[in-house]
């Protein structure tokens, strides 16, 4: 939006989500005048957060029946207990969609601080292993050399109706500061692309000076975060040189180049002990943004089965083994947890998501196979499978099976058609390869009381180490299907993938005598 422009903003009892037009709606619209954009002419990032913490005030307030103060990005919370009416809500699918989207963020919020420590506790483990993924590109940028400060002094018009200084108003000042340390390491202007736990711990009012510390936390290629701090003085303070912690936020900058793609950034290293918590803790919050992304706004990929058909299994078993082979192939997979036996690793491009499971067996290649690849003895090891029955059996490298899954969250069950594709090494090297995605049968019709899903590529490939020891690898392209059963793990309150992984190892270990063929 370009300055000489306007913008409408509709604020709702969810801060920054339209809900409906109902007597809750707040509606602010706003000429972009010159002060308003930046040196591009631009409507300025910390201006529009000025006009959307605002509109959400008033939203909130006229929901609550009294006064409210910003608490975070995510939420509105209230300055005094305060008993809420119940919303209301209209029937329409959007207000549905909406309202729940909301339950689902408030949810993914409590487990945030917990997730956020279990995920740090990760990655000091990767750390201290050499296992984390940290480039080896030089020259690197010292962190420290992108820190920032600046000073701002509260003055009557940054003040809101209720005397404090203007959430708003303390937005734009931490993004003017963040965009200066980001500038430091690019050496051009980048662009704000997205906030990240914007947090509002206490308040400021008019005569304070407001102390603004920013610095670059981590580069990620085509992104770099920057924390940002907000420490305020009354007089009295001022002089004894004793702050009060009011903000803090983690920005997220991109560049924009001259096509519309991403420009990368330099990377970065740290030199302090404080550098190193930052660095490792910028990972984390992009690991936990990256799951939030795909669990709150994961969608409908429309249909991924392909129907099955026994005249065409040759040119639909070497589509299925050819899928995963690529998958395996992708480049840049990131560690997430790594022990003596299990490794968990994720890689994402643009809006896909795909999952590897590292597994060393105590066992020979040849028997993890033949076990591995006969799916009707998946429920002994992954709880996640209640039932697996054969369907069709082409040939010896071929069969369909029907798998009936848990449910999730008090939900119906899952249930899937697969068409499972085999194959044995044909020179030595090679990997034996078990193949999986979702098919369509006439005889299997989806069930009134399951939920049909499916799968768009996943499976095994199975390298031999030694006569008795093999590494087996687990991969899926994560669908909206697949998701429910591996969200904790990607946000970090679970660790299933791995617990499932460990019980396979076990199962596999097992005496070879009791192997159904």
């Amino acid at each position: 939006m370009c300055s000489q422009g306007c913008v409408v903003l509709d604020g709702s009892c969810e801060k920054g989500r339209r809900i409906g037009s109902g007597p809750l709606e707040v509606q602010m619209c706003q000429s972009i005048l010159p002060c308003h954009a930046n040196h591009q002419g631009e409507l300025g990032a910390g201006q529009l957060l000025k006009w959307m913490d605002t509109i959400a005030c008033l939203a909130a307030e006229r929901h609550a029946g009294t006064a409210c103060v910003t608490a975070s990005m995510d939420d509105i919370q209230f300055e005094e207990t305060v008993a809420l009416r119940p919303l209301d809500l209209q029937d329409s699918a959007e207000e549905m969609l909406e309202h729940s989207l909301a339950s689902e963020r408030r949810r993914l919020r409590l487990y945030n601080e917990e997730a956020f420590k279990n995920l740090m506790s990760d990655y000091y483990n990767l750390q201290e292993r050499g296992l984390w993924n940290k480039k080896a590109i030089v020259p690197t940028v010292s962190t420290e050399l992108t820190r920032v400060e600046s000073i701002e002094l509260v003055l009557p018009p940054h003040a809101n109706h209720h005397g404090n200084t203007f959430g708003g108003q303390i937005m734009a000042w931490m993004e003017n500061v963040a965009t200066v340390a980001a500038s430091r390491l690019c050496g051009c202007y980048p662009s704000l692309g997205a906030v990240d736990m914007f947090q509002f711990r206490g308040p400021s009012s008019v005569g304070d000076r407001l102390v603004f510390k920013a610095m670059v936390n981590n580069a990620f290629q085509t992104s770099v975060e920057v924390g940002v701090r907000v420490e305020a003085y009354n007089c009295e303070e001022w002089n004894e040189g004793t702050p009060r912690h009011i903000n803090s936020a983690f920005m997220i900058y991109y560049l924009p180049g001259p096509n519309g793609d991403r420009q990368t950034f330099p990377d970065v290293t740290y030199t302090t002990h404080d550098g190193e918590r930052r660095f490792l803790g910028a990972i984390v919050r992009k690991r936990i943004r990256m799951a939030r992304k795909h669990i709150l706004y994961s969608r409908d990929e429309g249909p991924i089965s392909v129907p099955w058909d026994r005249n065409n299994q040759v040119y639909l078993g070497y589509n299925n083994v050819a899928a995963l082979t690529i998958l395996a192939g992708k480049q840049g997979w990131e560690a997430n947890n790594i022990n003596e036996r299990v490794g968990t690793y994720v890689h994402e491009e643009e809006d896909s998501l795909y999952i590897r499971v590292e597994m060393e067996i105590k066992t020979s290649a040849f028997h993890a196979f033949s076990r591995l690849a006969d799916l009707r003895l998946r429920p002994c090891w992954d709880k996640n499978y209640l039932s697996c029955k054969e369907v069709e059996k082409a040939d010896e490298e071929e069969t369909v099976y029907h798998v009936k899954c848990a449910t999730i969250n008090g939900g119906r069950c899952r249930d899937f058609v697969f068409l499972l594709s085999k194959r044995q090494p044909c020179k030595d090297g090679d990997p034996y390869v078990i193949a999986i995605r979702s098919v369509t049968v006439a005889t299997v019709p989806p069930e009134e009381n399951s939920i049909r899903s499916e799968a768009k590529c996943a499976g095994f490939l199975i390298h031999r180490i030694g006569h008795s020891t093999c590494k087996a690898s687990y991969y899926n392209q994560v669908t909206s299907g697949v998701l429910p059963y591996i969200e904790g793990n990607l946000a970090g309150w679970s660790k299933s993938m791995e617990d499932t992984a460990m019980s396979c190892i076990s199962f596999l270990e097992q005496d070879l005598l009791t192997t159904v063929f």
